[in-house]
């Protein structure tokens, strides 16, 4: 139930009232230590809440009303540092891709830890945007204040930085007085931090209000280390309380913590063997739920395998934060300082180095960002170590390390200035790949095809004072394939080869996979598995490694690797029965694959056909662009499987949302270089009965193969019927749009895109999708089967 309070008088009203599990009913859970899905299921079997023990406590019921001593904060985390186009104001439509929760004493500590879960471009409260600054950012910063948006939190603190009294903030943007009064009492505590020496009595008060090592160094002109150090000379630090349900009322039975300063420790370590497995923090575009599932197989997988496992992750809508996935949990921010002194503490908190063993593979670029802080603090890293990682992504050590095995790669190079830049790709050509280094979902990554948009591109998207390079490629527009393996240090296993139905430059994410690959030639496949094998042996990798490929010109081409879990392992997992993340995880424990069960090579073929296709969210993030490239934009895929690859994409497209109706029309606008592949296509949707409307230039392509269609204007306004008015009118079910590199940036393809997503019908803008779904359209017919998922993997027996 959702209700509304009003301010004046302190009379409640209902908003909306939905008789089912809602998005904060997994919030309320992990907040609460209450299960509400489990008492929910038992209940509609017939049982009553005095009938259900607590899980929690074990004791008591779950007729007993939770009893808090601690305070809860979520903040949504939305994608506008990948969508900075994207219209940032919050209304009624849903917006963010996922949320961070954080548990502390007071609201102060609470709020300031969830805004470093968030991970968002490494911001703490201290942020500002830089058109608040000065006298003259004052109109800016009362509208940020009035309009609310993702960037209103750091508007507040600017406003009250400005010593704007609470009231008026609290009129601009109408949030409760209570609210912006603890926020208040952050600032103060920055001034003091800003204008006085800090004290022990200083230093905890912060540490209580949830200032990091890092920020309280920013503001005392310290080092983040520095600061560890005096808060460890000084006796301040954390303690772990549990998450009961009942205020310590009750003894309860589960091993929930979080951390705070205070005085009494409530989480003594765990004896014996253990890891600890850092999680992937908040759900956002690029790294998601497959990351979950990973981190999840490998609590499951060290619990077999004999040791305790303990989870960090700040994340309340994921499986990993349950209160017995794991041995231990802990909600906390997935940073250096809170992964630290975890570990620390389960260690026997002495001050020594951490000696316990943390898991970074399965928590995607989040956890693999710790790998260097840690591995610099002494923390022993199952699987993969820290300098395999960075040979990795550091460009210029891995050209030499794929130049010394022979394997190719597009030619390029890392650069850190615009000069640089430019002469680089002026040396390999255009058009190139364009991306920062150490980044995961392809944030930032273009590609480039003139000097000019280069240096526009590097002037907004991306900045050079890092630390990191900016890399620079030649763009191979071939065949892409991508590969996820275990390996032992020893053996290679390879579970499946996967071929993306777009070729490169539409980001992995966005891709349709398809296992096994349908258009790879046998000796294409047994060249990707003896560089995989090569790759990964000589890298010294140990667990599980991700490479992606391209095939140009007859030549297969290394894109990338990472060490670490993909977004595909879930998907390969179910296609082919390997269990991937157990296996892994056994590996970085000292068990090689053959005592596993398992040897080198590439898995045997399962005899079916799996399809993952990627799931947006364009309709809900205004001025958000559709079209496909090197940077991830799908926020979820769905997965299709049946005996053979048309029944297998017609499943999948239909759970995606994607799947287009067997007739009706169809609006076609292809870019120049994408007519020639189109005419099969074209002839197949007509023969469908389809009734194809095209702009000028692809009308008249059509016509010249006598296919019937309707011209309509490609610019808006400029005739009758354009473009836009097909959609917006309805006569059409679907948009196949392909912008080629000069038109991307035009605003009437922009706003047919938007438009066709917004009005809800499929809008494909790969040529090499909109074949692939055409295709689907032609065998629907035949129907697809329905059977259970291990049903397919097995052999099919033909009798005569």
């Amino acid at each position: 139930m959702q209700f509304a309070l009003d301010p004046a008088s302190d009379q409640y009203y209902v908003i909306e009232v939905n008789p089912r599990v809602s998005r904060s009913s997994a919030l309320a859970s992990k907040a609460t230590g209450y299960p509400i899905a489990r008492v929910a299921a038992k209940i509609a079997i017939g049982k009553r809440l005095h009938e259900i023990p607590n899980a929690v406590t074990q004791r008591t019921t779950a007729a007993f009303e939770p009893a808090l001593d601690y305070l809860v904060v979520k903040i949504p985390r939305w994608p506008f540092d990948k969508f900075a186009s994207g219209d940032r104001t919050l209304g009624t439509q849903m917006k963010a891709t996922g949320e961070v929760m954080a548990i502390d004493r007071s609201f102060e500590a609470a709020l300031q830890k969830a805004v470093r879960s968030l991970e968002f471009g490494g911001r703490s409260l201290l942020w500002e945007a830089s058109e608040w600054a000065g006298e003259a950012g004052r109109p800016a910063l009362i509208a940020a204040l009035e309009q609310p948006s993702d960037l209103r939190l750091w508007a507040i603190a600017a406003a009250l930085r400005r010593e704007m009294p609470i009231d008026e903030v609290a009129r601009y943007t109408r949030i409760d007085r209570f609210f912006i009064a603890k926020i208040a009492a952050i600032i103060d505590t920055e001034r003091q931090l800003l204008g006085s020496p800090l004290t022990p009595a200083l230093l905890r008060k912060a540490k209580r209000q949830g200032f990091s090592d890092a920020q309280i160094g920013r503001l005392a002109d310290l080092l983040p280390d520095q600061v560890r150090a005096l808060r460890h000379t000084w006796g301040i630090r954390p303690v772990y309380k549990m998450v009961d349900t009942c205020a310590a009322e009750f003894e309860a039975a589960t091993p929930y913590f979080y951390s705070t300063y205070e005085e009494e420790d409530e989480a003594e370590p765990l004896p014996g063997p253990k890891a600890v497995v850092v999680g992937s923090g908040p759900i956002r575009i690029g790294q998601g739920i497959e990351f979950d599932y990973c981190s999840v197989h490998a609590a499951t997988s060290l619990g077999e395998a004999g040791h305790a496992a303990i989870m960090i992750n700040s994340n309340p809508e994921t499986v990993s934060t349950d209160f017995d996935t794991s041995d231990r949990l802990y909600f906390e921010p997935l940073d250096e300082e809170c992964v630290t002194e975890i570990l620390c503490h389960e260690a026997g908190g002495n001050g020594a180095p951490p000696e316990v063993p943390v898991i970074l593979q399965f928590g995607g670029q989040t956890a693999i960002n710790l790998a260097e802080p840690l591995a610099a603090r002494g923390v022993p890293i199952l699987g993969s170590a820290r300098d395999v990682i960075d040979i990795a992504e550091d460009r210029k050590r891995f050209e030499r390390f794929l130049a010394e095995l022979g394997i190719p790669q597009p030619p390029g190079d890392a650069v850190m200035s615009l000069p640089e830049a430019l002469e680089v790709a002026e040396r390999i050509g255009y058009p190139v790949l364009v991306r920062p280094s150490y980044v995961l979902g392809g944030r930032a990554m273009e590609v480039v095809h003139s000097a000019e948009f280069l240096e526009r591109y590097l002037e907004t998207a991306v900045t050079f004072d890092t630390g990191h390079p900016v890399l620079i490629d030649k763009y191979l527009q071939g065949k892409e394939v991508e590969v996820d393996a275990i390996c032992d240090g020893r053996e290679v296993l390879i579970p499946g080869v996967m071929e993306h139905i777009e070729r490169a430059g539409v980001h992995s994410g966005d891709s349709f996979a398809v296992y096994p690959g349908v258009n790879l030639y046998p000796g294409e496949v047994d060249q990707i598995v003896e560089y995989t094998t090569q790759i990964a042996l000589a890298l010294g990798a140990v667990g599980l490694i991700n490479i992606q490929y391209v095939i140009h010109g007859g030549k297969i081409y290394v894109l990338e690797v990472n060490p670490r879990a993909s977004r595909t392992v879930p998907f390969l997992s179910k296609a082919t029965g390997v269990p991937m993340i157990r296996l892994a995880t056994n590996a970085m424990l000292g068990r090689s694959l053959r005592d596993q069960g398992y040897q080198g090579g590439l898995w045997p073929r399962q005899p079916l056909v799996a399809v993952k296709a990627p799931v947006f969210s364009m309709a809900k993030l205004r001025g958000v662009e559709v079209h496909l490239g090197p940077e991830m934009k799908s926020t979820g895929e769905a997965m299709g499987i049946d005996r053979s690859f048309a029944p297998a994409l017609h499943k999948a497209l239909l759970a995606a949302g994607m799947a287009l109706p067997p007739r009706g029309s169809i609006l076609v606008s292809l870019a120049d270089q994408d007519k020639p592949e189109s005419i099969g296509m074209l002839e197949t949707l007509a023969r469908l009965g389809y009734h194809i409307y095209a702009t000028e230039g692809t009308a008249a392509m059509i016509e010249r193969v006598g296919i019937p269609v309707q011209m309509v204007t490609k610019r808006i306004g400029a005739g009758s019927p354009d473009m836009l008015d097909v959609i917006l009118k309805g006569t059409v079910d679907a948009v196949i749009n392909t912008p080629g590199p000069a038109q991307r940036e035009v605003l009437d393809g922009f706003q047919i895109r938007r438009a066709a997503v917004e009005r809800g019908i499929p809008c494909v803008t790969s040529i090499d999708t909109a074949r692939a779904i055409v295709q689907t359209l032609e065998s629907a017919s035949n129907g697809y089967t329905v059977q259970p998922l291990g049903t397919y993997r097995e052999r099919v027996q033909v009798g005569y």
